[in-house]
């Protein structure tokens, strides 16, 4: 194994399981990053995959010594690990009874995150939902709520901050309606939480028939935006994500090039998820069509989630990954564009990828150490 690349690659493409004994609760269901727990890594937090149906077969394991945890590879312990401790916002509810924790999370280590929607427009279609969403999963087990009220996100993100030092906030959602797609609603919440605290906000959604709605929730005072293409092919698109792809790849691009002029250049991302049936060249092709108009590729494995129709689906392997995430990296090197400038949202908490760790690798070998 070479360095803490190849380590968060591995890990994030076949899991990690918990020896008996050490507490393995991870979030199950949703829209984030589900089905796994934050592990920190030479102090970089990077969520794992604990639930998946390929985990059990996984190589490496945790366990816990009186030195703390430890990683274990084919049963040999090699390096600690850490874990984020639970919040303190947790603890709180607000004045109708509803848990902190039901309106929104701590993700890795300084992101609070939410499901402003819980719900989406196709979850109960299945000739429109996406074959990889969770997002009803946890509205069905009862851990959200379906609709999180702005003054409910306001109070939640001022007490996150005070207690448990938030660092920005992501608010994302199921598709509302096939027109705004949730932007009004979006931005009515941003400017809530805005008037409450001073917290950076990603905001997530769909590109809107009318890209003014992008207009508008920057306006209400959003600092970065999602939109979320996920696969540049469009019959690779129309397998996994009907409903969505209806919603052209030159429209999301359209939408993205509006978000620059808005936002400015790296502070508009888009998922791309690796392992849907997409070609590794058609990948980095739109990757650099991204970075040249100052967007960032989050590039992602595929995490298939228990409960939905690619629970048995394996993410690709570490071989397919490592020359993915090493080309995006150097394109966003050549562009200027770096992860820890983002001020919000995914691609400031980095931890659902392992372009972080390649970032990382570079700025350490340059002399200048990304600030994480």
């Amino acid at each position: 194994m070479r360095d803490l690349r190849d380590l968060v690659i591995d890990l994030q493409t076949q899991g990690a399981r918990f020896e008996p004994g050490v507490d393995s609760s991870s979030r199950r269901g949703g829209a984030g990053p589900s089905d796994a727990k934050p592990f920190v890594l030479d102090g970089i937090p990077f969520n794992v995959p604990t639930l998946g149906e390929f985990v059990p077969d996984s190589p490496y394991s945790v366990r816990e010594t009186n030195l703390g945890y430890i990683l274990a590879c084919d049963g040999i312990p090699f390096r600690p690990i850490a874990f984020p401790r639970r919040p303190r916002f947790y603890d709180l509810s607000t004045d109708d009874g509803t848990p902190y924790s039901k309106i929104a999370l701590l993700h890795s280590v300084d992101t609070l995150a939410t499901t402003v929607v819980q719900t989406c427009v196709r979850w109960n279609d299945p000739a429109q939902r996406c074959l990889y969403c969770g997002i009803g999963l946890s509205l069905e087990s009862g851990d959200t709520i379906s609709v999180k009220r702005p003054e409910h996100l306001a109070e939640v993100a001022r007490a996150a901050v005070d207690l448990d030092g938030v660092k920005s906030f992501t608010m994302t959602m199921g598709t509302l309606n096939e027109t705004d797609k949730g932007a009004r609603y979006m931005a009515r919440c941003v400017r809530a939480v805005k008037a409450a605290v001073e917290l950076p906000i990603e905001v997530q959604f769909e590109p809107p028939d009318d890209l003014a709605d992008i207009a508008a929730v920057r306006e209400a005072g959003a600092d970065s935006i999602g939109l979320h293409v996920e696969s540049f092919d469009q019959q690779v698109r129309e397998r996994i994500t009907p409903g969505k792809a209806r919603v052209s790849v030159e429209r999301y691009f359209e939408a993205f090039e509006r978000s620059v002029e808005l936002f400015g250049e790296g502070q508009v991302s888009t998922y791309v998820i690796v392992g849907l049936g997409e070609s590794a060249e058609s990948i980095l092709r739109g990757c650099q069509r991204l970075v040249d108009i100052g967007v960032i590729p989050f590039v992602v494995p595929l995490r298939p989630i228990v409960g939905t129709k690619m629970e048995h689906v394996l993410p690709p392997g570490p071989e397919v990954m490592y020359p993915i995430y090493e080309a995006v990296d150097a394109m966003l090197a050549a562009r200027g564009l770096r992860l820890a400038d983002s001020r919000a949202g995914c691609v400031r908490c980095g931890a659902c990828s392992a372009l972080p760790a390649f970032e990382h690798a570079r700025l350490s070998a340059a002399g200048a150490v990304r600030s994480y």
